[in-house]
């Protein structure tokens, strides 16, 4: 049995690039997650019209790039658009274990086997398949597993791994984020859909 368990609180919204951009500037000026956390807050920096909807966004945007190292972080917000959302999507694969097996056992395994798209039913046989692992998703609602299936396909599609119609596309990765991955030991490629050789 996986003894980590999945932290399923992804809900919260999908890959949330440009939030994620603005906690990050904030980060590499304050040098503190707690007070990136208190000011996000105080001064509503992610302009949320609810309190406690800026509280939950703000939690997961800074459990998520927290997983980045300052380097990581200084590349985030000087990179492209698409740069941006790889790097985003690391750091939601580095914090969301169930993220990161889907991203590795399903989204990568078919596309380095030539199988051109992604389905529902894909997660479905998936997320069943690690129920049997994971006594934590048994008590989920199927409303709930229905939304988690929506906002990681959401999230798929924001950073370009899916088309409109749900084909696997191939990941182009900057010579810079390359480089980044490679210091970092190069684990973190299997979360993207590139050929075996890319590090």
């Amino acid at each position: 049995m996986d003894s980590q368990k999945y932290n399923m609180s992804f809900t919260a919204g999908a890959l949330l690039q440009s939030e994620s951009v603005t906690i990050a500037k904030l980060y590499l000026e304050l040098g503190s997650w707690n007070e990136v956390k208190d000011k996000a807050i105080a001064n509503n920096v992610l302009q949320s019209r609810a309190v406690s909807t800026l509280k939950r966004i703000s939690y997961e945007i800074i459990s998520r790039l927290s997983t980045l190292t300052s380097e990581e972080l200084i590349l985030l917000v000087n990179s492209s658009h698409k740069d941006q959302a790889y790097l985003i999507w690391m750091a939601v694969c580095r914090h969301h274990k169930f993220i990161a097996d889907f991203a590795t056992e399903v989204l990568r395994e078919r596309f380095i086997t030539f199988k051109p798209d992604l389905q529902y039913s894909d997660f479905d046989v998936f997320f069943n398949r690690k129920c049997d692992w994971h006594s934590e998703l048994d008590g989920l609602s199927i409303s709930t597993k229905k939304k988690l299936r929506q906002v990681l396909f959401k999230m798929l599609r924001e950073a370009d791994f899916l088309d409109g119609k749900n084909n696997i596309q191939a990941t182009i990765l900057s010579p810079r984020l390359l480089d980044a991955i490679e210091r970092n030991g190069g684990r973190d490629i299997m979360y993207f859909t590139v050929s075996e050789n890319a590090v």
